[in-house]
């Protein structure tokens, strides 16, 4: 029997994947999960991701589970902002917030 070859995930990273995996798979499962449930797969998931550097396996992680790529961002936000967003939708989002509060700020006030 011949086995399909697959790339090595290293040892530190194998919770963070299976963590990973079941979140991806809570977020869009048709399945009744608890809040509780949930909360503490989103908590493991965290917590795993604070102990580990970045990394390319990290990463391909990462780029295969949005689920825990969105977590990650989040985690890393007031280090990093939008870390994992592409440039040019980052920028993109910080005009349009401008452009809204130019508007905002036109607008008449109410006594």
């Amino acid at each position: 029997m011949n086995a399909a070859p697959s790339k090595a995930i290293p040892d530190h990273l194998v919770v963070v994947l299976t963590l990973a995996h079941l979140l991806d798979r809570l977020e869009h499962g048709r399945g009744r999960i608890s809040a509780d449930q949930y909360r503490t797969v989103v908590q493991r998931l965290s917590d795993e991701l604070a102990r580990v550097a970045p990394s390319p396996a990290l990463q391909a992680i990462l780029d295969a589970h949005p689920a825990a790529a969105e977590l990650y961002e989040n985690l890393n936000y007031r280090h990093a902002g939008l870390c994992r967003s592409p440039l040019e939708r980052s920028l993109a989002a910080e005009l349009r917030a401008r452009e809204a509060i130019g508007r905002a700020q036109a607008l008449p006030r109410s006594a």
